[in-house]
């Protein structure tokens, strides 16, 4: 696999995060207004919403085939660099490792580095597709 794909730049991997982060949050916003009857995005703080996020985030690629729901919308996907299929340990690696514990240690720097890594890096990698092993590209 490898190069041989057409990788993924930042802007679509960036409009497929926040098409995926609507897609959860407004379903979800619906029904804690319906249950509240306050319009509040307060539930999206703290350490559940990031546990929950992060599950989805590490299971769903590996169930719908490198895909999440704004991926999938977009039409990128998560591959493996070596060809092989996303497993779980894959994904716990790029997300839970790659994104959010180095982020958090990072203060967040990791993430605009990662950013830059997307727009310079001809290979379009950022600090989480090292970290698992894998890349994001365009599947059209």
């Amino acid at each position: 696999m490898g190069f041989d794909l057409d990788r993924a730049g930042f802007g679509m991997r960036l409009f497929a995060g926040v098409l995926d982060t609507l897609v959860i949050v407004i379903p979800i916003g619906v029904f804690v207004y319906l249950y509240t009857g306050t319009p509040s995005l307060n539930w999206t703080q703290g350490v559940t919403w990031n546990v929950l996020y992060i599950i989805y985030s590490i299971i769903l690629p590996v169930i719908w085939g490198g895909y999440n729901a704004g991926k999938r919308l977009v039409n990128i996907r998560i591959n493996k660099a070596n060809g092989k299929e996303l497993n779980i340990a894959d994904m716990f690696f790029r997300e839970f490792i790659g994104k959010f514990l180095i982020g958090y240690l990072t203060v967040g720097l990791s993430t605009l580095v990662s950013a830059l890594m997307i727009v310079i890096r001809k290979d379009k990698k950022a600090i989480h597709d090292f970290v698992a092993g894998t890349f994001v590209s365009n599947e059209v």
